[in-house]
């Protein structure tokens, strides 16, 4: 049967909510029952029986509507707006209590719901709570204060209408560009939706226009933070604190912010000062373990990661941080609640991903493959369901690279950046042994070892832009490193010198071991003709498994499906060969399994490549002290070991998707 000439799904619901406004009940009802029948899609079926319940509640058919309405939250429990029409169903059928219940809970899910404060309000009046009175009126008057499109914005944020909201959003700051509060909105929806660029630009001119609001400047540092702009987060604190000294928040932010710029003491002073005024918060251990894990303190670190979970038994970023420790080893009774809590309906996604690889890694520990890699399909199933990845899309930036970064491109351009020799770039996959080369040549009396610098990302972002001509499927970047403004590449190179400054110390060469940089070797060579370039390579098996049960803080999305990740494997080979061609002997190879095998060799090979003496110290790696913030910091402060090159094959019955994408038998 051919479906083009039947109405939208859109079309029918409005046309079914047209009915209840009309008091049709009973046509909305069986024009909603009939539309069941016929759809296949789950969020489709939860809006038939919200409408449903509605039109129930209206017909006051009130049992009914409340057994509708419980069908919805069987399907979502977490829908704002059926546990807020589950209020007032609550509400008619004279249950106070339970409406209470309801009306908390849709709030809690989504506090931009101007009508169940108002029952609310009402409720607590009824049963005389004076303090929840006053602050659900508070809540309420904020909400009445927004104009009607940020209000609408607001609710389809949490209801994670994200684009919708963008969209309502724009257009609103179209006619009212100084709107503060409109541009902290369009910003969080930007962070939400990683164009992290537009926000950081949208939140700086809301703080021109006012520097004293809060949220605003609150906004910005956070996500400074999370771009590892450190130095300017450090900055935009000092104002908050000053206008709310004894914001915990804000102390850990500047915690945070000195963690990233390696001034480790200070902040894990500061980390327990925080704990120290309030100990009840689990989010502030998981804090302080992270900067003491830092500084190689691992003892005191599980210390205060134990700490988070014990406050909170769901708190699954607590077990993932101890199993991200990497030689923690997780007890029977761990084991048996981390599978508790996975079992619990109310868990937070993120908390119950963290959960699964955790578990993953606490069986792997305990040779328990089938269990572990069980966990690990779990945990990344659901990561890869979330975070929406598409391979091809990397594939063809892929291919832009290989197009436009062409030999010509390179002679007549591959002179105008900036003639320094200080950084080192080390590149290629995570989990490829990155952390292993920066810790070797790091312990080098002229190398400074600083983190994954984000700097090349941004400025390649900057390049890329947002939008795309209709008729070019094309980003602007690289396409454009042939057109624009010869100075501008020298200027990039002065830029990317004088924003990492601050990671580095008295050494005149530093690294930057960012493995994504491998996509913009092109952008590199033009902007700092001079850089080294070292390519941390691993063979593939063993580099896809160790990605793809590493549970990763950002960035890294192709990690969570064993198609995906062995495609974005043969993407890098493909585009490292092309790097190799049209800029010979610019990258240095090093295999992981050469490192382990005969490490000497390869560190003399690599003192070489970047022009330096030898030096001892660079074998005896493990002994240099200095903070790592890598999912490998424990690892490298070992000697070399050579168990983890083939710990893949005790999963290798279930790899077979990985294999084949490998072409390997």
């Amino acid at each position: 049967m051919d479906n083009t000439s039947q109405p939208s799904i859109e079309s029918q619901l409005k046309s079914i909510q047209k009915l209840i406004q009309t008091t049709k009940f009973d046509e909305a009802i069986k024009q909603c029952k009939h539309l069941q029948i016929q759809c296949t899609e789950p969020q489709d079926n939860i809006e038939l029986w919200y409408l449903i319940a509605v039109a129930q509640r209206y017909a006051k058919t009130l049992p009914l509507a409340l057994s509708s309405i419980n069908e919805l939250l069987k399907l979502d429990s977490k829908h704002s707006r059926a546990n807020q029409e589950k209020g007032f169903i609550n509400l008619a059928l004279n249950e106070p209590t339970l409406a209470i219940n309801s009306f908390e809970t849709a709030v809690e899910l989504n506090p931009s719901l101007v009508a169940s404060w108002q029952a609310l309000i009402q409720l607590y009046r009824e049963q005389n709570q004076q303090q929840n009175i006053q602050k659900a009126a508070n809540h309420l008057e904020k909400l009445k204060k927004l104009p009607p499109a940020l209000l609408a914005v607001t609710e389809l944020m949490h209801e994670g209408k994200l684009l919708k909201a963008e969209q309502i959003c724009r257009h609103f700051l179209q006619n009212n560009n100084r709107h503060v509060d409109g541009m902290c909105m369009l910003a969080e929806i930007g962070i939400e939706l990683k164009i992290y660029d537009d926000a950081e630009f949208l939140l700086a001119s809301a703080l021109e226009l006012d520097p004293k609001h809060i949220h605003a400047r609150s906004l910005y540092l956070n996500l400074l933070i999370r771009l590892g702009k450190y130095k300017i987060a450090a900055q935009q604190v000092e104002p908050l604190l000053v206008a709310q000294p004894d914001n915990l928040s804000f102390k850990i932010a500047k915690a945070s912010a000195l963690t990233g710029l390696g001034e480790i003491e200070q902040a894990i002073k500061l980390f327990e000062q925080v704990v120290a005024e309030n100990d009840q918060v689990p989010g502030f251990h998981l804090q302080l373990g992270h900067a003491l894990k830092t500084k190689g303190e691992i003892e005191k670190a599980i210390s205060s990661y134990q700490k988070a979970y014990q406050l909170s038994p769901s708190y699954g970023d607590a077990y993932w941080s101890l199993a991200n420790t990497k030689t923690y080893r997780f007890s029977d009774n761990e084991i048996a609640q981390m599978q508790t809590q996975q079992n619990n309906e109310d868990l937070a996604l993120l908390d119950r991903i963290q959960l699964h690889f955790a578990t993953g890694k606490a069986f792997e520990d305990r040779k328990d493959y089938h269990q572990a890699f069980k966990s690990y399909k779990q945990g990344n199933e659901l990561q890869h369901a979330h975070n929406g990845f598409d391979i091809t899309k990397f594939e063809q930036q892929v291919t832009e690279q290989i197009k436009y970064c062409t030999p010509e491109l390179f002679e007549n351009r591959g002179n105008l950046g900036l003639n320094v020799p200080d950084p080192i770039f080390i590149l290629g996959l995570p989990r490829a042994g990155s952390t292993l080369l920066e810790q070797i040549l790091a312990s080098h009396s002229q190398v400074d070892g600083t983190m994954e610098l984000h700097n090349i990302l941004g400025l390649a972002s900057r390049l890329r832009g947002r939008s795309k001509s209709q008729n070019d499927e094309e980003a602007q970047y690289p396409k454009n490193l042939a057109d624009i403004n010869p100075d501008y590449f020298k200027r990039f190179g002065q830029q990317f010198i004088d924003e990492t400054q601050v990671y580095r110390e008295t050494a005149p060469l530093f690294i930057d071991k960012m493995p994504n940089n491998f996509l913009h070797i092109g952008l590199i060579r033009l902007i700092l003709p001079n850089a080294k370039i070292i390519d941390a390579r691993r063979s593939p098996m063993a580099c896809c498994f160790s990605g793809f049960k590493q549970l990763f803080a950002e960035g890294q999305d192709f990690s969570y499906n064993l198609k995906d990740i062995g495609r974005y494997y043969q993407a890098y080979l493909k585009l490292m060969t092309h790097w190799n061609t049209v800029l010979p002997g610019h990258v240095l190879t090093v295999n992981h399994e050469d490192i382990v095998d005969d490490l000497e060799t390869q560190v003399r090979r690599m003192l070489d490549f970047v022009g330096l003496e030898f030096e001892q110290s660079c074998v005896d790696f493990h002994k240099t002290k200095r903070n790592i913030k890598t999912p490998s910091s424990e690892q490298v402060r070992q000697p070399i070991y050579k168990s983890a090159t083939e710990q893949w094959r005790h999963f290798e019955p279930y790899l077979g998707p990985l294999k084949k994408v490998l072409n390997i038998d």
